[in-house]
């Protein structure tokens, strides 16, 4: 259930609703902040604040409340942190309605653990695709659309092509019933090389199953990256989402610091406007990358 506040926003509150907050403010994005469309929107992955989500120091119900206070309107769930509450509707309407109260959209679920999803095994690639079938109901159920897995697989290049495909396109199916996305982040591996991730991509041939560019995330193995930039580039053609860090990688295996305007470019440059999720840092590394993000935004809109 989402909140319909059109009648009561005040303008502040409008900045903050639009993803913008004081510290937009302060930067001097007020000036584009009454415009329908912003480019795009930032939402916040629960990854940024993992230490504080084992340590216990922060409950997984209080996330959308974290979000909010941070100025974002986005949130991006990692089923880690609630992994045996994906049946439990009590437990599911907890987290709905806290987002409800807050403003707060729920973007998409991060699926770990749940076996691999181009295993050579037949039967436990089939396990895999059932083991998510439960992640599909519960972002349906919270209102996101889509959640993020994994092609992990072993074998030749060609081979794991295939195997991720074929899990990939059974659990497609499933999602394409309740209308929610399936998409693959670079994750490590062969799924962190851009080319091998499009080549199983455009196999799965499906508008349902996409990507999940993450901009710090294409370290292939030790000595080993594919260009982040090069990276975002070739997978936004299929990306339902993007996931921002604060270092890029080059073709050598060398990390730096992102270019957020550089990198947005060629983000909004692919035609997307949805959710850029920030997923790395702690609350300073939240804070700044939202500060990032709303000068390039800002920047890149003065040159559309």
């Amino acid at each position: 259930m989402k909140m319909d506040m059109s009648n009561s926003l005040s303008r502040r509150q409008f900045l903050v609703r639009s993803g913008l907050g004081a510290a937009g403010v302060a930067l001097g994005v007020d000036s584009f902040a009454a415009k329908p469309d912003p480019l795009f929107k930032i939402s916040l992955a629960q990854w940024t604040i993992v230490k504080d989500l084992r340590a216990g120091r922060i409950d997984n119900l209080d996330f959308a409340k974290i979000a909010h206070d941070h100025g974002i309107f986005g949130i991006e769930y990692v089923n880690q942190f609630f992994m045996d509450k994906a049946k439990d509707l009590g437990y599911l309407r907890q987290m709905k309605k806290r987002a409800a109260d807050h403003g707060v959209t729920s973007v998409l679920i991060m699926c770990d653990n749940e076996g691999n999803l181009g295993d050579p095994d037949g039967g436990k690639r089939k396990q895999t695709v059932d083991n998510h079938r439960k992640w599909i109901d519960a972002a349906t159920f919270l209102g996101c659309h889509s959640i993020r897995v994994n092609a992990r697989s072993s074998a030749s290049w060609d081979d794991q092509v295939k195997l991720a495909a074929d899990g990939l396109a059974a659990l497609t199916e499933f999602g394409v019933a309740q209308n929610i996305n399936v998409i693959v982040e670079n994750h490590g591996g062969l799924s962190s090389d851009a080319d091998w991730l499009a080549d199983v991509i455009s196999k799965v041939n499906h508008p349902r199953c996409g990507t999940l560019p993450d901009t710090g995330n294409f370290r292939i193995k030790n000595g080993e990256s594919y260009d982040s930039y090069k990276g975002v580039k070739k997978l936004m053609r299929w990306a339902k989402g993007v996931s921002i860090k604060d270092t890029a990688w080059d073709a050598k295996g060398n990390q730096s610091a992102l270019d957020f305007e550089r990198m947005t470019r060629i983000v909004l440059r692919a035609g997307f406007h949805g959710y850029c999720g920030i997923e790395f840092g702690g609350y300073a590394g939240l804070n700044r990358s939202r500060e990032m993000l709303e000068i390039a935004r800002k920047k890149n809109l003065r040159q559309s």
